[in-house]
């Protein structure tokens, strides 16, 4: 058929393109195998390997393999849930690949790398599908942008680096909310994972408070319409809220001004650069309306 041979053609620089671009990825994929499972990793720096928080056993040392199947061991440097990063730091150092970031666009091709155990690479190609704004996890980690991806990917894949048609650094595979494949930014990976190397997490505000959604009062339900707020149910002895002179059963209505008709709310404000912050507390306390200054403490360790 005419152009038949053409069309083959460019299946065919498709598929060495491909190739190319799996073969710059080899060396900055690394296996880590964890004492229950096995999972990818980015050799981010010649001694650094970030990887997936979320998927990661918490242990001092971790058995690691490198694209040429050679063994190695590294040690926990750091993890931050909130942003599902996690660092390790490796005991022999690697030649690692420069990865320079870069945010797509909806459409564009992706390609997502993962490790075997025995060494060697693993390759998905799919689509960015989605490509959002800013977000902020239930734990109160900032991500930059919210990146779909559609592609599949297994668990042992997880944590491995996502690269564009080009060759440019998307960002880490990771499965995100209802365990759709995303990808953490590599401008999030690059503000998340010196603060773990230097402090081994991030920390995060926090109010000493369990808090429930609730009903508002009619009568405070004001200008703006909020008909939901939060219900401080307990409060920490020891936390801010309890320093502030909050109690249990106060209606929480807004955090700094920031309504409390949901919790990211809450979570939006008590990010890392919130510690040591006063914020103000308005609340409900037996039908009367309050106002409090708190001052935002470390989140303390678990």
């Amino acid at each position: 058929m005419p152009g038949f041979s053409g069309d083959v053609n460019v299946l065919a620089q498709l598929s060495a393109a491909l190739v190319a671009r799996a073969e710059e990825a080899l060396a900055s994929v690394v296996a880590i195998r964890d004492a229950h499972t096995s999972l990818s990793g980015i050799l981010w720096a010649n001694d650094v390997v970030v990887t997936s928080a979320q998927s990661l056993s918490r242990q001092d040392t971790y058995s690691l393999t490198d694209a040429s199947g050679q063994g190695r061991e590294a040690k926990f440097a750091g993890a931050d849930t909130a942003t599902n990063v996690a660092a390790l730091k490796l005991s022999t150092p690697l030649q690692s690949r420069p990865l320079a970031g870069r945010i797509p666009v909806a459409g564009e091709l992706a390609l997502a790398f993962g490790a075997i155990d025995s060494g060697g690479l693993s390759t998905r190609l799919g689509i960015v599908n989605a490509v959002g704004d800013a977000w902020c996890s239930r734990e109160g980690g900032q991500i930059d942008k919210r990146i779909g991806l559609d592609i599949r990917l297994d668990t042992s894949e997880e944590g491995g680096p996502v690269l564009d048609a080009s060759g440019g650094f998307i960002g880490m595979s990771t499965f995100g909310p209802g365990r759709r494949v995303i990808a953490i930014p590599a401008s999030t990976l690059e503000r998340v994972v010196p603060v773990l190397l230097k402090d081994g997490h991030v920390a995060r505000g926090w109010l000493g408070l369990a808090l429930q959604p609730v009903a508002v009062p009619e009568s405070f339900r004001g200008e703006n319409s909020q008909c939901s707020a939060l219900m401080a149910m307990s409060v920490d002895s020891d936390g801010p809220a309890a320093k502030a002179g909050v109690l249990a059963g106060d209606i929480l209505l807004s955090v700094d001004g920031q309504s409390t008709r949901k919790f990211r709310n809450i979570t939006a404000k008590l990010g890392s650069g919130s510690v040591g912050r006063q914020i103000e507390l308005r609340l409900v306390r037996a039908g009367a309306l309050q106002s409090l200054a708190l001052t935002v403490e470390a989140r303390p360790s678990q």
